[in-house]
C-alpha cells in the first residue's frame, strides 16, 4: 500500500474497514428522512419583503396641501431610516399614503422597530393645530398573503351579504384556534349598523338639527359604575345606564321637547338595524353549462412565519367541516377558492417524484456502463448525499419549495460525479492490478483521483456560490440553487471518500489474478481506443498537425460567434422568467373616477358572464369596490389599497393543470381581447393579471415620467400612454392619473354665517354626517364587531343637493337656518392624485406584453425610437433614463424605464458579476493546484464552448433565454472545468511515468472518456426531468445542450490545447508537480 497517500487516500484507507462507516451512512439517511418530515412545504420561496404603509389623514385638505404639508416632510423623515430601498407616496384629497419599502433581506422586526422609532421621534414634524391626524402604520410582508380563501354563499337560494357576513364572523374565532393561523379576515360584507335615516322636512318642522341629534345620541349612550351603597353589613354595587343596544333603544331616544311634548328619534328619522349602506359587493360565479351567480363573502386566512402551509390549510379545512355540523347553517355553502397549501403539496410531491426518477435514471446509467454492483454503490452514495443535503437545507432555513427542490434535481447529475469517478477508478485499478485485494487497491485508486476530484468539486462550488449574492428580489428567490448545490457538492465529496470505499470493499467483485493476467481488453475499450486514435491523428501529425489544429480553432471560434448572433438576431428571445402554469389569474377593472358602485357591478357581471363560458374556468369571485384577497403580486403592487366604487376585481379559478391542455398563460392571453372589448362598452379599463413566475414588479413595462410641474407630467404621460397603445403586442395600458370627473364645492359664506351666529364647523359637520354618514356612538349588543349608530340621509335622497341643503343649523336667535342660505355651489373637477418616488414627483405609465414575443424588454426597446416624437410642454427633448432617476428634473421632462427591465438588468448584472467572480475563483484554485499560470487558462478554455450548445439549444426548442438559463450557464463553467482538470491531471501523470507526449495526449482522452461521458450523461439525465417545467426549462436546456456539445469538444480541445502549449517543453513538465 502506498505510504505517500494524500487526504483522500488516507480517508478511504481509514473508513473502508471502519465499523463506524455504516453507522455514519445510517445517520445521514435518517437525518434526511427527518428533514423531509419537518421542513415546511411551500410553492415558492418565502421572500422577506418588508414594507409598510404610513397612512396620514388630513381631513378636508386639498391634494396640493397634502403633498406639500404632509407627504414631502414625511418622505424626508422616513428616507433617513437605514436599510430603506424606496420611499413612495400618493397624495389624495384629505389623505397621504407613504410607502416605505426596505431592501430585501432586512429582518422584519428590526425594520419595523426602526420605522416606529422614526415616526414617533418625529411626531413634532407638524404643528399640533394643523389638523393632521396621528399617523397609522400598517406593516406588510409575505405573511400577509392569504394561503387559504373560503367563499361563503347561499346553497339553494341567494342570501344577503349581511347574513353571510354574520355567519363568517361567527366562525372567525374558531378558525383562529387552528394552530399556525395568523390573521382571519372577512371580505365583502356591509358590516352591521343601526341606521338613523334622517328626514330633513320633518326635522325642519319640529326644529331639530343634526348637531342636536348627535348630542342627544351621545348623551343617551352613557353608563358607568357610580359606587357602592352601604346597607347594614353589605355593600351593594350601584351602576347607572344602560347603553344603547338595539334599533328600538335608538328610536326611543328623546332629542328635544316642543310645547311640552317629547320628540323622539323615530319622529324625525327612520331607524333600522342591519347592514350598513353597501360600499362593496361580492359574488361567487360558477362556470359551466348552467352558470350561476350567488352573493358571497370571502374569509381570507394567513399563516404565521415558518409554519407549514400544507398542515395549516388542511387543519383549517378540517375545522370548517366540523363547523358545518354546528355553526354554519345548512343553507350556506363554503367553497374553497384558494389553497396554496394544496398547490405547494402537489408541487413538492411532483418534484420529489422527479428527484427519485432522476436518481434512478442516473443509477441505471451507471448500471449499463459499469455493472450492477457499481450501480448499487453509486445509487447508495447519491441517496445518502441527497438525504444529508436535505437536512443541511432545512438547517440553513430553506423550505421545501419549487426552487430548493429544483436545485436538488439539477444537482443530481453533479452530485453523482464524485461517486462515479471514484468507483470507475477503483474498477480500472482492479484491471491494472489483478490479484490484489480490494482493501489494497481502494486507497491508491481513490488517492489517484482524489486531488483532481476535490479541485473539480470546488471549481463547481466556485462557479455556483457567487450567485447566492445576487441582490434585489431575485436574490433570495434563486439563492437555494447555489447554496443547496454547493452544500450538496461538499457532502457528496465526503460521501465519495468515506462511504463509497466501504461500499466498494463490501460489494465490488474481486478480480482473481489467474484470470485477470490474460484478460483481453473489452470490445468497447478497443473501439474507444481506435476511435480516439483516428480522431487525434490528423491533429498530431508532424507535418499537417499544426494547420489542422489552427483550422479546428477557427471553426470553433466561428461556431461561438454564430451562437452569440442568435440572441442578437432575435432567434433566441431574452426574458426574465417565462410564465408558470398556474390555476388562477385575476381580472382588474378600473372605471372612470366618480363611477357608482352599481355601474362597476354591471361591468363585473358582464365580464363574469363571458368567463363562465370559458371551458377551463371552474368558478370566479367578483369584488366590486374592493380588491380580491391578495397574492404576492398584489402585495408588491399594493392592490390591498384599492377601494371605492370605481374599482373591481375578478379572481378566476381554472381547472387543475392535469385536466386541461392549455397553459394558464395561453388561457389568459386568449380571454384578454374579449374581456377588454366588453370593458370598452362600459368605458372600463380591464387588465388581465397573471401570477408572475418570479418576484413581481409594479407592471412588466413601466415608464416613470418626471418633470417640473404636475400638469406637464400628466401631458407627457398621456403621450407616452398613446405610444404604448399604438405599439404592437403591448396590452393592459394604463397610467396613474384619473379621468376628469365632476366635483362640486359648497363654498360657505363666512361673513353671512358669522352675522347669523352660525359656525362653519356646524355647517361642515352637518353636511358630512348627512351625506357621508357619521358613526356617532357604537351599540353595546354583545357582538364581536360593534355596530355603529349612523346618522345619514336615506340612500334615495343622496342623488341631489336639494335634500342636503334643506338641512338646517341653529343660529344665535335659536332659529333654524337652512344651509342653502349660507352656501354657494361651485362646479369644478376632481383633483388628480400626486405620486412621489424617492422624493421626486412622478407619473406612472404601465403596460404588459402579450403575443408571439411576450418579453416586455422587446416591447420596451421597440418603443424607444418613437419617444423623440413626443412634444414636451417646454419644447425641450424628452430625456430617457434606464438605471436611475433624473439628476435635474426641474428643467426638463424625463422618462425612466422600470418594471421587468429594472429587475432583468439588476439580475443579469449581478449574475454576470457572479459569473466573473466564479471564473476568477476557478482560476485561483487551479493555479494553487497546478502551480502554473498557463495550465488554468487551458483548463478554462472550454467555458466559451458551452455557448455552442446553449444558444442553439434554446433556438431549436423555441425557448426564451431566461435567468434560469443563465444559472445553467454559470453551473456549466464549473462542470466543464471539472472535465478539463481530469484530462490535464492524467496527461501530467502519464508524462511523469515517462510516456511520450503525443501518446499521453491520446491516452488521456481514451482513459478519461468513460468517467467524463458518464458524469456528463448523469448531469444531462438530471436536467431532463426539469425540461417540462415552464420556469426552469431554461436551466435544463442550458445543461443538456451545453454539456453535450462542450463534453464532446472538451475531449478533443483540452488535450490538443495542452499539447500546443507544452509541446516544446514537455521535459519541464515531467519534473514539475503532478498533483
Amino acid at each position: 500500500m502506498p505510504d505517500h497517500l494524500r487526504i483522500s487516500g488516507r480517508l478511504a484507507r481509514l473508513f473502508q474497514s471502519a465499523q463506524i462507516t455504516p453507522l455514519l451512512a445510517l445517520v445521514c439517511f435518517l437525518l434526511g428522512v427527518f428533514a423531509v418530515m419537518v421542513t415546511p412545504r411551500e410553492e415558492e420561496p418565502q421572500i422577506n419583503v418588508t414594507m409598510a404603509n404610513v397612512l396620514i389623514a388630513f381631513p378636508g385638505a386639498s391634494v396640493k396641501d397634502v403633498e406639500q404639508m404632509v407627504s414631502v416632510p414625511a418622505e424626508q423623515v422616513l428616507s433617513q431610516i437605514a436599510g430603506v430601498e424606496h420611499v413612495m407616496s400618493v397624495s389624495q384629497p384629505g389623505m397621504s399614503v407613504v410607502t416605505v419599502q426596505y431592501k430585501v433581506g432586512v429582518p422584519r422586526t428590526e425594520a419595523l422597530v426602526r420605522l416606529y422609532d422614526t415616526v414617533n421621534s418625529h411626531a413634532d414634524w407638524l404643528p399640533k393645530g394643523l389638523g393632521v391626524l396621528q399617523p397609522l402604520i400598517k406593516p406588510k410582508g409575505i405573511d400577509d398573503v392569504p394561503i387559504l380563501s373560503l367563499t361563503l354563499h347561499g346553497k339553494d337560494q341567494d342570501l344577503s351579504a349581511f347574513e353571510l357576513e354574520r355567519v363568517a364572523q361567527s366562525i372567525e374565532a374558531d378558525l383562529k384556534r387552528v394552530k399556525g393561523t395568523r390573521e382571519i379576515t372577512t371580505l365583502g360584507g356591509p358590516s352591521r349598523a343601526i341606521q338613523i335615516e334622517i328626514d330633513p322636512a320633518r326635522m325642519q318642522a319640529v326644529g331639530i338639527t343634526v348637531p342636536e341629534l348627535r348630542m342627544a345620541m351621545q348623551s343617551a349612550h352613557l353608563g358607568a359604575p357610580v359606587g357602592e351603597l352601604l346597607v347594614g353589613s353589605r355593600a351593594i354595587a350601584i351602576e347607572s345606564g344602560p347603553f344603547l343596544s338595539s334599533a328600538r333603544d335608538v328610536a326611543e331616544v328623546v332629542v328635544g321637547v316642543r310645547a311640552g311634548n317629547p320628540i323622539y328619534v323615530k319622529d324625525i328619522a327612520h331607524v333600522r338595524d342591519g347592514g350598513a349602506q353597501a360600499q362593496t359587493a361580492v359574488w361567487h360565479g360558477i362556470a359551466g353549462t348552467t352558470p350561476l351567480e350567488r352573493t358571497a363573502v370571502t374569509i381570507a386566512i394567513t399563516k404565521k412565519p415558518g409554519e407549514n402551509a400544507i398542515e395549516v390549510a388542511d387543519a383549517v379545512l378540517h375545522q370548517v367541516s366540523l363547523l358545518q355540523r354546528s355553526k354554519i347553517p345548512p343553507t350556506v355553502s363554503v367553497a374553497e377558492t384558494r389553497n396554496y397549501g394544496a398547490t405547494a403539496n402537489d408541487k413538492a410531491q411532483k418534484l420529489i417524484q422527479k428527484l427519485l426518477f432522476a436518481t434512478a435514471s442516473v443509477v441505471a446509467l451507471v448500471f449499463i456502463a459499469l455493472g450492477r454492483r457499481e450501480a448499487a454503490i453509486v445509487g447508495t452514495a447519491v441517496i445518502l448525499t441527497l438525504t444529508v443535503t436535505l437536512f443541511a437545507s432545512w438547517a440553513w432555513g430553506f423550505t421545501l419549495n419549487r426552487v430548493s427542490l429544483f436545485a436538488l434535481i439539477f444537482s443530481i447529475g453533479i452530485l453523482v460525479d464524485d461517486a462515479i469517478v471514484v468507483v470507475e477508478n477503483i474498477h480500472r485499478h482492479q484491471a491494472l492490478h489483478p490479484g490484489q485485494s480490494l482493501t489494497q487497491i481502494i486507497p491508491g485508486a481513490v488517492d489517484e483521483v482524489g486531488a483532481p476530484t476535490i479541485l473539480a468539486t470546488f471549481t463547481v462550488i466556485a462557479a455556483l456560490l457567487p450567485m447566492a449574492f445576487v441582490s434585489g428580489l431575485m436574490g433570495p428567490y434563486m439563492s437555494p440553487i447555489p447554496i443547496n448545490a454547493s452544500m450538496g457538492m461538499v457532502l457528496s465529496l465526503l460521501v465519495a471518500f468515506i462511504v463509497t470505499p466501504w461500499l466498494a470493499r463490501i460489494w465490488m467483485k474481486p478480480h482473481p489474478a489467474n484470470t485477470a493476467d490474460h484478460a483481453p481488453p473489452s470490445a468497447f475499450k478497443t473501439k474507444l481506443d481506435h476511435f480516439f486514435r483516428a480522431v487525434f491523428k490528423p491533429f498530431l501529425n508532424d507535418r499537417s498537425g499544426a494547420r489542422n489544429r489552427w483550422g479546428l480553432g477557427a471553426g470553433i471560434l466561428a461556431a461561438i460567434a454564430m451562437s452569440v448572433a442568435l440572441p442578437v438576431g432575435g432567434w433566441v428571445v431574452l426574458k426574465m422568467l417565462p410564465f408558470d402554469n398556474k390555476s388562477e389569474f385575476q381580472v382588474v377593472v378600473d372605471m372612470p373616477a366618480g363611477t357608482r358602485l352599481e355601474e362597476t357591478e354591471k361591468v363585473l357581471r358582464a365580464l363574469g358572464a363571458h368567463l363562465a363560458t370559458v371551458p377551463e374556468v371552474t368558478d370566479y369571485q367578483a369584488y366590486a369596490g374592493l380588491s380580491a384577497p391578495i397574492n404576492f403580486n398584489g402585495l408588491v403592487r399594493q392592490y390591498y389599497l384599492r377601494s371605492g366604487g370605481a374599482v373591481g376585481d375578478i379572481q378566476v379559478n381554472l381547472q387543475d393543470k392535469h385536466q386541461r391542455k392549455a397553459q394558464s398563460h395561453a388561457i389568459a392571453t386568449r380571454v384578454r381581447p374579449a374581456l377588454q372589448a366588453i370593458g370598452k362598452k362600459f368605458n372600463a379599463n380591464v387588465k388581465v393579471i397573471e401570477v408572475p413566475p418570479g418576484p413581481p414588479v409594479l407592471a412588466p413595462i413601466v415608464a416613470e415620467v418626471y418633470g417640473p410641474d404636475d400638469a406637464g407630467r400628466i401631458q407627457v404621460a398621456k403621450s407616452v400612454r398613446a405610444l404604448f397603445a399604438q405599439q404592437h403586442g403591448v396590452v393592459d395600458v394604463d397610467d396613474s392619473s384619473i379621468s376628469q370627473a365632476p366635483r362640486q364645492v359648497l363654498l360657505i359664506n363666512r361673513q353671512k354665517a358669522a352675522q347669523m351666529g352660525v359656525s362653519q364647523q356646524a355647517i361642515v359637520s352637518t353636511l358630512h354626517a348627512a351625506l357621508g354618514g357619521e358613526s356617532t356612538v357604537y351599540a353595546h349588543d354583545q357582538n364581536k364587531y360593534a355596530g355603529a349608530i349612523v346618522i345619514r340621509l336615506p340612500k334615495n335622497q343622496q342623488d341631489t343637493l336639494d335634500h342636503l341643503l334643506n338641512l338646517g343649523v341653529r343660529n344665535s336667535q335659536r332659529e333654524i337656518t337652512p344651509i342653502r342660505q349660507l352656501v354657494t355651489v361651485s362646479d369644478t373637477w376632481r383633483e388628480q392624485p400626486i405620486y412621489h418616488k424617492d422624493l421626486l414627483p412622478v407619473t406612472y405609465v404601465v403596460g404588459d406584453m402579450a403575443g408571439q414575443v411576450d418579453s416586455p424588454l422587446y416591447g420596451m426597446f421597440s418603443m424607444r425610437d418613437k419617444l423623440a416624437s413626443i412634444t414636451t410642454p417646454n419644447g425641450k427633448p424628452l430625456d430617457e433614463l434606464f438605471i436611475h432617476q433624473p439628476l435635474d428634473p426641474y428643467t426638463q421632462y424625463a422618462i425612466k424605464w422600470d418594471g421587468e427591465w429594472q429587475m432583468t438588468y439588476e439580475t443579469f448584472r449581478d449574475m454576470g458579476a457572479a459569473y466573473a467572480v466564479g471564473l476568477v475563483l476557478i482560476y485561483l484554485l487551479v493555479v494553487a493546484q497546478f502551480g502554473s499560470y498557463l495550465v488554468p487558462l487551458i483548463i478554462m478554455a472550454p467555458i466559451p464552448l458551452t455557448l455552442i450548445g446553449v444558444m442553439p439549444g434554446h433556438a431549436l426548442l423555441g425557448a426564451p433565454f431566461t435567468a434560469t438559463s443563465m444559472i445553467g450557464m454559470i453551473a456549466l463553467a464549473g462542470i466543464i472545468v471539472r472535465n478539463s482538470i481530469l484530462l490535464v491531471d492524467f496527461i501530467r501523470l502519464q508524462l511523469a511515468q515517462g510516456v511520450d507526449f503525443k501518446e499521453a495526449v491520446v491516452t488521456s482522452a481514451i482513459t478519461r472518456a468513460q468517467p467524463i461521458v458518464l458524469t456528463g450523461l448523469a448531469a444531462m439525465l438530471g436536467a431532463f426531468f426539469i425540461l417540462d417545467d415552464p420556469i426552469f426549462n431554461g436551466l435544463a436546456i442550458s445543461l443538456i445542450f451545453g454539456i453535450f456539445v462542450s463534453t464532446v469538444l472538451t475531449l478533443l480541445v483540452i488535450p490538443l490545447s495542452y499539447f500546443m502549449a507544452y509541446q516544446h517543453r514537455a521535459q519541464a513538465l515531467v519534473s514539475g508537480e503532478h498533483a
